[in-house]
């Protein structure tokens, strides 16, 4: 297969998969905040309640990240800061009810797309697409791994100085 083909048909592949929107309006949220989001409430369906420190490490983020996050959704009426009943440093992190109410939305919905898809395609297809597409993206880790170090610095302008 011709390593140039390859490249463009990933490229536009994952262009689309980039631009495919669930949605026709402004999605409210980005995929950082949606995470987020989430991760509170499968903590609350746990029985738990979540620190924004704990919710960096999940995330994958930094905690100061998570603090303007949270800083930003509170403002919006999305999240809340519940202090602690016994420590007061401590703060859990929640969603507002309305903000309940719009994620549920947000999760039905992606529901409903999906389903439409499996439906559509079948779900051997579905997961076919889901293992090859992770066997891929391993293999293409593990090659790019092994790739040497390039420097991209280019040389400065005739008569300029560097």
């Amino acid at each position: 297969m011709d390593a140039n083909y390859l490249v463009r048909a990933i490229y536009n592949i994952a262009k689309r998969l980039d631009d495919m929107k669930i949605f026709k309006h402004t999605f409210p949220f980005n995929n950082t905040e949606m995470e987020m989001m989430k991760e509170i409430v499968h903590v609350k369906e746990e029985g738990g309640r979540i620190i924004s420190s704990d919710l960096a490490k999940e995330l994958g983020v930094t905690r100061s990240a998570v603090s303007q996050i949270v800083n930003k959704l509170e403002k919006q009426n999305v999240v809340r800061r519940v202090p602690d009943e016994r420590d007061r440093k401590i703060a859990y992190i929640e969603l507002s009810e309305s903000a309940r109410g719009i994620y549920e939305k947000i999760k039905d919905e992606i529901n409903r797309v999906m389903g439409e898809i499996i439906a559509k395609l079948g779900e051997k297809k579905v997961q076919d697409f889901i293992d090859y597409a992770d066997e891929f993206v391993g293999a293409f880790d593990a090659a790019v791994s092994k790739c040497e170090k390039i420097d991209f610095t280019l040389p400065a302008a005739d008569g300029a100085r560097a």
